[in-house]
Order: C-alpha cells, then structure tokens, then sequence
C-alpha cells in the first residue's frame, strides 16, 4: 500500500527515497538478517525506535524481538484459492481462547467505482484524511485487495485454531467499498479486540522491497489518543516482524525503518483512533518484481499468514 492521501493511496509507483543509507543497508543486510535471525532465537529484546514507509513521514530504529523459538510454517499450492469466507467459530479450545482479534484487510475491490465515498474526508484526530483509497496492485493486476483479503481469511483459520475469536473489517464483497479508516478502527474498539492487525503491501519503486511493520506513534489530539497503546503494540509489532522474518524468509524493507522492518507513524487513522493494541504489516513491495512474485504465490500467502499469527500468539499468550 502507498501512503499518498490517508491511511493508502491509488496504485501507482512512487519515487524511491534513496539516500546513503540504501546502499550500506544493500551490502549488510544478508550478515544482518542472519544476525537478527540468531538474535530472536535466544529471545532477544527491541528498543526504541521505528520509521515510515512512505512519504514525508519520520522515521526512526528499532531492534525486534520474539519470545519462543519458529517453528516450520505451513504452506499450501501456489495456485490454491484463498480459503472461503466463513463466519467466525473458535475452536473449543487452545492457548488463544477467550481471546479476540480484529483483521483489518486494507482496501476494497470496490473502491476505484466508490471514488467520491473514499475520497471523503475524515476525522483522524491530528488532522483530515480520506476515507479510503484504492490501494496498489502488481504490474501485472494483482491487486493489494485481492492480496489482503487472501491473507485474512488464512490468518483467520489459524487464529481460530488456537482458540481465538476473529473478526474481520472487511469480508469478501461486504461492504462494497470502504470501510472508512476510522471505521476500521472503531471496529477494533467495540470488540474490545486483545490485538488488531491491518495486512497491506506496499507500492514503492523496483529495488525497493522487503516488509516492514507500522507502530502507532504518541498521538494525543482530537479523538486520537494513542498512548495507552503505544507500549503494547510496539510489543506486538516486534514479535510479529520476528515471526514474519522467520516463516516467509522475506527481507526487513531496505527503503524505511534502517534495516529493522519496524517504522512509527503518527498520520494512520487506523492506528491514530484506535484503542487496542495495533499495529499494521506492509508484507512487501507489489511494484519489486521479487517481491511480487511472493506475493502472488498461495504458498508464501500461507507462509505470511503463519508468520503473522505466530506473532499474535506470541503476543497474547507469549
């Protein structure tokens, strides 16, 4: 997902934002992933830090951490369905029951025919965004929609499979477009969700890729007021990007967040005007030719669904 106007932006490839770092990063990062790797495996702990993905947002560092040893993900057929929509049923039992989770899948098909709904203006607390945008999608068509969607219901299986009660912002065609960023944070507020996950993937240029997870900053303006949160998302947020790193193999982003895959943003309406921990997860870049030939895989799509939810277990029963 790009950030041109609110929470997302249409999909279109944005101008690389390369500086000196860029190329240190280029030729560091394999020793650093292994590093990192090794690091989480022994139950290191993050600092402060994080950055943004997109721009004229800050950015800053942090060291992600894991609380309990990967194990081997799942994976399906490159070419299987995502799972069907279905309501949400927890298991009887498992380490997650009793417990909620909130899946806000960004965007919506039918956004690019509901662009004067999207384009409405709302209210984020530090300041006016657009409802929605239509998001990005591969050169060849995959949209990130389409993207997020899959994702979702993957992630849902698995939650519901330790025991948790999950319930999505959006869910196949319903509603038609939307819901407004601020919507989907409400979402997450009424049912008072122990952790809440917004899936993207983002729209930079070729070269750039990796993922990155987005941390809610200290907001206290308007309805927004982040700080009850901030601690325990960027817990939840650090634990996911270990677990993401380690299931799907897919680099920390080498455009933002200094190698770390975690970037704090303060101009999310979705993290701005939320109440629950949250955080969101950009799982690579659609427009790097790399990079989207994971993200148009079913069998990395799993990968990145068991990464995410070893994170939120880790997370709500670490």
């Amino acid at each position: 997902m790009s950030y041109v106007g609110p929470d997302f932006d249409p999909p279109q490839p944005r101008r690389p934002r390369r500086g000196p770092l860029t190329v240190a990063l280029a030729a560091l990062v394999p020793g650093a992933l292994l590093g990192w790797l090794v690091y989480e495996a022994v139950g290191g702990s993050g600092g402060p830090g994080g950055g943004s993905a997109k721009a004229g947002a800050r950015t800053s560092a942090a060291s992600p951490s894991t609380a309990e040893p990967w194990s081997a993900p799942g994976t399906a057929d490159a070419k299987e369905p995502s799972p069907s929509p279905t309501p949400s049923a927890p298991a009887a039992s498992g380490p997650l029951k009793g417990k909620v989770v909130v899946i806000d899948p960004g965007h919506n098909p039918g956004n690019f025919e509901h662009t004067t709904e999207i384009n409405r203006p709302v209210d984020i607390g530090t300041n006016k965004k657009e409802c929605d945008t239509t998001g990005t999608s591969t050169n060849a068509g995959y949209t990130e929609a389409r993207f997020t969607l899959d994702v979702a219901h993957r992630l849902r299986t698995l939650l519901e499979e330790q025991g948790a009660t999950v319930k999505l912002t959006r869910d196949g065609d319903s509603p038609p477009w939307g819901p407004c960023v601020d919507e989907r944070a409400r979402i997450g507020n009424t049912a008072h969700a122990d952790a809440a996950i917004s899936i993207h993937a983002d729209g930079s240029a070729e070269g750039n890729r990796g993922f990155h997870v987005i941390l809610p900053a200290s907001v206290h303006a308007g309805a927004a007021d982040t700080r009850p949160i901030v601690a325990p998302s960027r817990d939840l947020g650090e634990r996911i990007a270990g677990k993401f790193l380690r299931a799907t193999g897919e680099p920390p982003s080498n455009y933002v967040g200094d190698g770390t895959g975690l970037v704090t943003r303060e101009d999310l309406g979705g993290l701005n005007l939320s109440t629950v921990p949250k955080v969101f997860i950009e799982c690579g870049n659609m427009r790097d030719s790399k990079d989207a030939a994971l993200l148009t895989s079913g069998a990395w799509r799993q990968k990145a669904a068991q990464g995410i939810s070893e994170g939120i277990v880790s997370f709500l029963h670490g």
